[in-house]
């Protein structure tokens, strides 16, 4: 008889990660040719010319760096931090995954947010730890009491992302300074700032925060969003001190960034003005957008992202499939107490108007059902 393989039950229980449809399977399964992929938050207006051409300078034969010391001495220079606190990931998620492999030992507490970014959970349980969510408020805000309460219990990791993903509001100076006084010396904290550079001017800079704290911490951020390099996979993490990030540099792959990464990135960071343009251009369509949502009579939270998280009153796979139907691909949630939500990316303002027209005809449709029931 042969002998039954066993899997590593953290991994093998693990939940799957809810990503965005692609457009290709969109195609294929609707029959449309115009598909408005707005499920994955990527810039709608890609990224600077600059990055284009720094690409066209690749040696795809050699091994990229495996330091990325170009790409961290500009972040270095930008940031005002020293490189060797920075590190460089496939992507702010392989960040997650080093700091929970650095950080994690078996049967250890995780402190997450509820709604919160799926990974924030799936890495630390890959990794055999406990994880102990803190829901938001009931108008979806952060509570920041119940996450001061949750940190009494001295967690081993706390998971937090400012600007939210998925709901979209980001904390105020003064929730931030309460969290990190509720700190424990045992715990790192994890603020996850993936979409940073779409926060209000008035929203606190997490890293200029907590670089004057004595706790420990790493701040991720990412190019995937802003900076329109979704396809490339290139994020960071700034850790509190030198070991920290030796130990996370320790914890990931040997050349996990690839060579146009590297190069692009640097390019994207040498075009600012190109990047806060396009910002500029989804915060002015995402303000538009909750307006005429929240008109429809949809609750949706407060957004300093390039995302809306919308109540839609259903189930949301019924308003993911209707959605689809005409085009447009938007993110169902899956996350218990929450799967009336779907979570829609700010796109160009002909693919907005498109779901705006579709969401309209699913009001439409809810509201013949409730008068046939």
């Amino acid at each position: 008889m042969a002998q039954t393989l066993r899997l590593n039950p953290n991994v093998a229980e693990l939940p799957p990660y809810n990503a965005g449809m692609n457009i290709a399977v969109a195609r294929s399964k609707t029959g449309l040719a115009d598909i408005a992929a707005l499920a994955s938050n990527e810039n709608p207006y890609g990224c600077s010319p600059k990055v284009t051409a720094a690409l066209a300078s690749l040696d795809p034969s050699r091994y990229a760096d495996p330091t990325c010391v170009g790409l961290r001495d500009a972040l270095s220079r930008r940031l005002s931090v020293a490189g060797n606190r920075i590190v460089i990931g496939n992507g702010s998620e392989e960040m997650i995954a080093a700091v929970c492999r650095a950080v994690l030992r078996p049967f250890a507490t995780v402190v997450a947010m509820t709604p919160g970014f799926g990974l924030h959970e799936i890495e630390p349980r890959a990794n055999g730890a406990k994880i102990v969510k803190v829901p938001m408020t009931n108008d979806l805000r952060f509570d920041v009491e119940a996450m001061a309460m949750a940190l009494q219990k001295k967690p081993s990791i706390f998971f937090i992302s400012s600007p939210s993903n998925p709901v979209g509001p980001a904390l105020e100076q003064s929730q931030l300074s309460r969290l990190i006084a509720a700190v424990p010396r045992e715990t790192l904290l994890v603020f996850d700032e993936a979409y940073f550079e779409f926060r209000d001017e008035n929203t606190p800079d997490g890293l200029e925060i907590l670089a004057e704290s004595a706790i420990s911490y790493v701040v991720l951020r990412t190019f995937s969003k802003a900076y329109g390099l979704a396809g490339l996979r290139v994020g960071y993490a700034v850790a509190s001190d030198e070991r920290l990030a030796r130990a996370m540099s320790s914890a990931k792959t040997p050349f996990n960034v690839n060579a146009a990464a590297q190069l692009a990135a640097v390019a994207a960071l040498d075009d600012e003005n190109w990047m806060r343009n396009s910002v500029a251009s989804v915060v002015k369509e995402r303000e538009r957008m909750a307006g005429e949502i929240t008109a429809l009579g949809f609750f949706v939270p407060e957004s300093q992202t390039n995302f809306l998280f919308i109540d839609v009153g259903c189930d949301s796979s019924i308003a993911f499939e209707h959605l689809l139907s005409h085009g447009v691909i938007v993110k169902p949630w899956k996350e218990q107490g929450f799967a009336s939500f779907i979570r829609v990316t700010v796109g160009l303002p002909t693919e907005n108007d498109r779901f705006l027209d579709a969401l309209r005809l699913l009001k439409d449709k809810l509201s013949e059902a409730k008068v046939a029931s």
